[in-house]
């Protein structure tokens, strides 16, 4: 069984909506402008780019981040990586040619069978409605998050709103940086 890694920028209220700039959300750019930039807050980036050995994204951050992301030198490593998108609309055509293997996904039922597979973990970056799904499904196992000392108010949360039972999870890495950032990673306890 693979690993689901929910990786996220998120506000201390639980926002993760526009953190690199992303054009619609008024607070966007926030992981930018509104905290001092410190290089070992982001240790965890690159450690997930060497370990992870596929993407998995929603619809919506897949059409955000593929016009970009495969030109990146920060994430090249993600070119060689296949990449799964989760959407019920999205058709191959509309998939970008520069970013190596992707394939659609059309449930979250291919998305249980695809961490039924061997290989080692995937990651899933950005993705609020896919989140939301995938942690209501009882699919994530770990998740990576970067806290930010801001509370943005409205905008995309990370986690699902659902009236479920309580969800355990076991801190299992955390480090608090000079700019205020706290990084948390969280094993979901099944």
């Amino acid at each position: 069984m693979r690993t689901l890694i929910s990786t996220a920028f998120i506000s201390l209220d639980g926002v993760v909506e526009g953190p690199g700039g992303e054009p619609g959300y008024r607070n966007a750019g926030w992981t930018f402008k509104d905290v001092e930039f410190v290089p070992e807050a982001f240790e965890i980036k690159e450690r997930e780019q060497q370990e992870s050995t596929a993407v998995l994204l929603g619809r919506a951050s897949y059409q955000a981040f593929s016009p970009v992301w495969p030109d990146m030198a920060e994430f090249a490593r993600y070119r060689t990586l296949p990449k799964y998108v989760v959407s019920t609309t999205l058709t191959d055509d509309e998939l970008v040619p520069n970013w190596g293997e992707t394939r659609i996904l059309r449930s979250l039922d291919e998305v249980a069978a695809l961490k039924r597979t061997e290989g080692g973990p995937i990651i899933v970056h950005g993705s609020a409605a896919l989140n939301h799904g995938l942690s209501d499904a009882g699919l994530i196992d770990r998740y990576h998050l970067l806290v930010y000392p801001l509370l943005l108010g409205a905008g995309k949360r990370l986690f699902s709103t659902t009236d479920k039972d309580a969800q355990k999870l076991k801190l299992v890495e955390h480090e608090v940086y000079s700019n205020g950032v706290q990084k948390q990673v969280f094993d979901v306890v099944h």
